[in-house]
């Protein structure tokens, strides 16, 4: 395989002249993209460094980055970097790296890397500065702005005489490059530097940059806007979007687990033999982070085992056989109404009604309605930004009146001003019901927001609605916000208004390989085989099944699991017999993750199983989004490596 390393540094020769008459140098330098991944950094800093010492040069500081050329985190990380008393920042990467820290720093830019003759190559880049490949880096002398592309002419020995008000007679809405370079020079006291500098004719047999660039703004689209990062994968949700709710028939035997929660598992609070009513609890909450479970029907009690279950494996579980008449619990009962209830007496009825986070999570919700702190807002989670996925979609269609009563009992509960319902602009039929029916409703607001994967996370969310950053190992409420899950919403209403605890959910049933996709209204313990053979089956062999969606869903070695309170889809879909390549450091994988980390790390710093290094690299800041593993151009399993880099950090003293 080419080593594309996109750039190599000056001779020694080149570097004295380039140096000669200048002091207090920062050296920041580029690992080098686009190669095997290797942990250990490029060896041209220190290279660089000896020779600057050789001629009796001062440092005032040396670093190195991972993609400089990443705008986005050169912007958060650069200025803080440089010392006071430099003078020059001597830059080792390609030429986007240079253009971003001119652009970011503001000071004089030395290119210590590719030379006028040197012939490199372009790759791809995180940045929206661009690079023409055309392996005749003029960035030494323009003060890092490129003649070549900035310039619509491209012109290498000034500029043309027709700027007008500092733009271009080409592109009007272009700022004149070579105006720019002038006045950036002469700001640097540099301007001189251009006299009597070579000019090269330029070789046009290179490539393209207008083709890259317009390849490069395709994939990226909105990356950028509201939250860091991100994808677009395909949506794949019109199989089911359109087709209401259908309620499930209830099946002969229930499975109950005692972990569907966050937390610790529930402990059993009834025994084999028992007569149980639809709603009792038959399991008790077993600590502060856990939740009741309550039986989704009545009847006897047939067994308390071990069952498979969707994201665990098995779990301890109750069996209870159906007798068909639903006999209700006498606890189950009506509240008082909204404005009677106080904000303590909500937080017991969602503690008692066993409900936590439906996305997925599963965190009991009673412990984010007692935060604390102060809260700003409530936001409600109705992106379901998971690709297939549309039972949050059915929701909002056919249960409208009950989310934004669960959004009102939500904002007392945390004294929150304000509610505000976050759904994608793929659901334009949602956004238009919601704000009919909230018009009128002060401190309520629908917000519309782009699609974009992972929208729904809880960090991702607060950014966009609030314009808030949650810091590493902080909670939504240390940002004053409080999110909570469109499912969820709806549950609090049906506790609220009825008395009757979480024991049922909408679950889509979708993918490639179903027949006859649904959007089911199902009681929790129902078996998902049963659910898939409703829908037809599944229509070929050699299929990957998952409990959720395609990102973050978790892959079934059977399906004889039990729908549970977070069981927002069952899916069968290809399997991915891709085989995983040498990582070749392209950084796709830092281009797209919302928590702004670098997965590519991960995976060799778990293989040495350096689990210091793990957590210095924060991966427990990590959502397992999966956005990294879509993107990979090697196929590495990215996610799996995570998890097991998880477990190692956990088991640090």
């Amino acid at each position: 395989m080419e080593n594309y390393t996109k750039y190599r540094l000056k001779d020694y020769s080149e570097l004295a002249a380039l140096l000669e008459g200048k002091d207090n140098l920062f050296v920041i330098a580029c690992n080098k993209c686009f190669k095997e991944f290797e942990t250990n950094n490029e060896p041209d800093c220190e290279a660089f460094l000896k020779l600057a010492e050789g001629l009796d040069k001062t440092i005032t500081g040396s670093a190195k980055a991972d993609f400089l050329c990443n705008k986005y985190k050169a912007v958060k990380n650069l200025p803080d970097m440089i010392p006071e008393g430099t003078e020059h920042v001597v830059v080792i990467s390609c030429g986007l790296g240079i253009q971003t820290v001119a652009d970011v720093t503001g000071k004089s830019v030395l290119a210590a890397a590719n030379s006028l003759n040197y012939t490199g190559h372009h790759g791809m880049a995180l940045t929206k500065k661009a690079c023409d490949a055309c392996a005749q880096c003029y960035l030494n002398m323009t003060g890092g702005i490129c003649p070549i592309v900035d310039c619509s002419k491209s012109l290498i020995n000034g500029q043309c005489g027709g700027a007008k008000n500092g733009k271009c007679e080409v592109s009007p809405d272009k700022d004149c490059a070579w105006e720019k370079i002038q006045q950036r020079l002469a700001a640097q006291g540099r301007l001189d530097e251009l006299k009597n500098q070579p000019v090269q004719l330029r070789d046009y047999s290179k490539v393209n940059f207008k083709v890259i660039n317009e390849y490069v703004q395709a994939i990226r689209g909105k990356a950028l806007e509201g939250w860091y990062g991100g994808i677009h994968p395909v949506e794949g949700k019109e199989p089911t979007e359109h087709k209401a709710l259908v309620r499930f028939p209830v099946p002969e035997t229930v499975v109950i687990p005692l972990s569907m929660h966050l937390g610790a598992p529930a402990t059993a609070c009834v025994n084999v033999g028992d007569y149980v009513k639809m709603g009792q609890k038959i399991g008790e909450a077993a600590g502060f982070i856990s939740a009741p479970v309550h039986s989704s029907v009545s009847g006897t009690v047939i067994a308390i085992e071990d069952r498979p279950h969707a994201t665990r494996g098995t779990c301890q579980s109750i069996v209870i056989a159906n007798d068909g008449k639903d006999v209700l619990d006498e606890t189950i009962a009506p509240n008082k109404s909204l404005d009677e209830l106080t904000p303590a007496e909500i937080i017991e009825i969602v503690k008692n009604a066993g409900i936590v986070g439906m996305g997925g999570a599963g965190f009991p919700t009673y412990v984010k309605l007692n935060p604390g702190k102060p809260i700003d807002a409530v936001l409600v989670n109705a992106c379901e930004c998971e690709p297939m996925l549309t039972a949050d979609h059915r929701m909002l269609l056919e249960y409208a009146d009950d989310i934004i009563f669960g959004l009102q009992a939500e904002m007392k509960t945390v004294a929150a001003p304000k509610g505000i319902i976050v759904i994608e602009e793929n659901k334009p039929d949602a956004i238009a019901l919601l704000r009919e029916k909230t018009a009128g409703i002060e401190g309520i607001e629908v917000l519309e927001v782009a699609t974009q994967y992972p929208q729904g996370g809880e960090k991702m969310l607060i950014k966009r609605a609030m314009g808030r950053s949650v810091p590493s190992g902080k909670l939504p409420a240390d940002v004053g916000a409080c999110v909570s899950n469109v499912s969820t919403v709806k549950a609090i209403a049906d506790a609220i208004k009825t008395g009757m605890p979480l024991i049922e959910r909408i679950t889509t049933v979708t993918g490639k390989y179903i027949p006859n996709p649904q959007n089911f209204i199902v009681r929790i313990g129902t078996p998902a085989a049963a659910l898939v053979e409703a829908c037809g089956g599944i229509s070929a062999e050699d299929v990957l099944v998952k409990a959720g969606g395609p990102m973050m869903g978790f892959p079934q070695t059977t399906l004889e699991t039990p729908i549970m309170k977070g069981s927002n889809g069952i899916i069968a879909i290809d399997t991915d017999c891709a085989e995983p390549q040498e990582c070749i450091k392209c950084g796709r994988c830092v281009d797209v993750c919302p928590m702004e980390l670098k997965p590519l790390h991960y995976f060799k710093l778990v293989g040495a199983q350096d689990w210091q290094g793990c957590k210095d690299m924060n991966i427990m800041d990590c959502m397992e989004c999966r956005c990294c593993e879509y993107i990979c151009s090697s196929k590495l399993p990215l996610v799996t490596m995570i998890k097991m880099g998880k477990n190692g950090v956990r088991g640090l003293k």
